[in-house]
């Protein structure tokens, strides 16, 4: 348990009723992000399931793994998506850069291993 963890284990014991109920609403917060976390990492496995299988496609038909005009589609889209939820499209577009990155590593060990 780290010290925040003890802080929170001290006011969910105090006598002062706000101090007991902002422990459960920092609790309650705390375990819906972990469930999103769980959720975001899972969809990013299956992402990258589906992601692999282009991978191995491109190889056999000696594509290149990179595609621009397809990573720039994606990123316009990606940032209109984060505009409409609320979310930095700049932040949005970095994550989708850094999971494009990560895609093309594997297309290109894919068809390095596939020639």
């Amino acid at each position: 348990m780290n010290n925040s963890d003890d802080v929170i284990a001290e006011a969910l014991t105090a006598e002062d009723p706000t101090a007991q109920a902002v422990a459960a609403e920092l609790t309650r917060l705390r375990d819906s992000i972990d469930n999103i976390d769980a959720a975001v990492v899972y969809m990013l496995a299956e992402r990258f399931k589906c992601t692999q299988q282009v991978g191995h496609l491109k190889a056999r038909h000696q594509l290149p793994p990179a595609d621009p005009g397809r990573e720039a589609r994606q990123i316009a889209r990606l940032r209109q998506l984060a505009e409409n939820a609320k979310l930095d499209p700049a932040f949005a577009e970095k994550l989708l850069n850094f999971i494009i990155a990560e895609v093309i590593r594997h297309h290109e060990t894919i068809a390095a291993a596939e020639d």
